[in-house]
């Protein structure tokens, strides 16, 4: 990008209103979380629901002033999505230099991510929202038809058990700390790796469970977080194993307050 594209890209990030905006997407990614975990903790005691992102929409979206709090969800996630890929562009606003290659690609992957965070809120938001598991459930049906769709799947299990792979080191290597400004207290750093571990492992079991779809012909086991958390659940002590799946999942949604008003942005 040229000189005086940079500087408008610059002054875009200096807009403090702007800012914020892209802060709470952090905010409302940590909601959602909070309420996956509390819908897996009710599964363990034998309660309905879908542990994955479509549950937690639905749950909010099911509240007094749900509808338009989930408005506000998708202008925080836009915005957010907006703020990774100015950083793609020029860099993160605290550092000094543009970044390395890895952290343009890493900046568009999230604003990828965050997009399609802003497109399932939206679908709520206007009542036609889909049950995430039952879609994946569907496309992986429509894929198993043929061996290049069978690749595919495992292709994309082998990238989620990857991301799954990756939080769980940021989590015990204490990476995240790299997101954060200033020093942080204990109780953050613990907050951290609890729920980057968590969240990490239930990704790994996501797309292990995709795998295991595509080996054994049946799409419903590749329908994402939920699936792997019931599955868990199934287990012998399933009930506590979801607790500390829920709880940890629910973890990993504080950490995102945190990030909220300390991340480095």
């Amino acid at each position: 990008m040229n000189t005086s594209g940079n500087s408008v890209a610059n002054s875009v990030q200096d807009n403090s209103a702007f800012e914020y905006a892209a802060r709470g997407g952090h905010f409302v990614s940590g909601l959602l979380n909070v309420l996956i975990g509390y819908i897996a903790v009710r599964l363990a005691f034998g309660q309905s629901g879908n542990a994955d992102q479509s549950g937690a929409l639905a749950a909010l979206a099911a509240q007094p002033g749900g509808r338009i709090a989930l408005w506000v969800a998708v202008v925080a996630f836009v915005a957010l999505a907006l703020w990774r890929i100015l950083e793609a562009i020029v860099g993160k606003k605290s550092d000094s230099d543009a970044g390395s290659a890895l952290d343009r690609a890493k900046a568009v992957a999230l604003a990828v991510v965050y997009l399609t965070f802003a497109f399932s809120t939206y679908g709520f938001a206007t009542g036609s929202g889909e049950d995430s598991g039952r879609q994946n459930a569907g496309y992986s049906a429509r894929l198993m038809e043929s061996g290049g769709g069978k690749l595919v799947l495992i292709v994309v299990g082998l990238i989620v058990i990857g991301v799954g792979g990756y939080h769980i080191y940021k989590g015990v290597s204490k990476g995240f700390l790299d997101d954060l400004k200033g020093h942080q207290s204990e109780a953050v750093v613990k907050l951290g790796m609890t729920g980057y571990a968590a969240k990490g492992a239930a990704l790994v079991g996501a797309g292990i469970l995709v795998g295991v779809a595509v080996l054994q012909s049946d799409p419903s086991k590749a329908s994402g977080i939920d699936a792997a958390v019931k599955t868990l659940g199934a287990q012998p002590y399933g009930r506590i194993l979801l607790i500390l799946a829920g709880v940890g999942i629910g973890l990993y949604g504080l950490y995102a307050f945190v990030l909220a008003r300390r991340a480095r942005m």
